[in-house]
């Protein structure tokens, strides 16, 4: 026979378990909503993706500061990011 307060001890901590995992889940998508895409800042193998031709994503990219890659910022920050080729563009950069 099952003890039934062993039963209701596992569903309470499996319902604590469950809850808690979602409860985590909101700030990192609050998180991302304040992200924006930044071009030209990501060092060579860095990038988030978009790495242009002869790559195919995240950590593609074969030159410091590659105009057609980007990298995840904090929403606001792109343009104020200073690099030896400028700064941060909202848009791909031409090369």
């Amino acid at each position: 026979m099952i003890n039934r307060p062993l039963v209701i001890a596992a569903l309470a901590l499996g319902a604590l378990a469950a809850g808690s995992a979602a409860a985590q889940d909101k700030p990192m998508a609050d998180k991302m909503a304040k992200m924006e895409k930044c071009y030209g800042v990501s060092m060579a193998g860095k990038n988030d993706c978009a790495a242009g031709p002869g790559t195919t994503c995240a950590g593609t990219s074969k030159v410091d500061y590659q105009g057609n890659s980007w990298k995840n910022v904090a929403a606001g920050t792109c343009t104020t990011i200073k690099t030896p080729k400028g700064t941060g563009s909202l848009a791909p950069i031409k090369s």
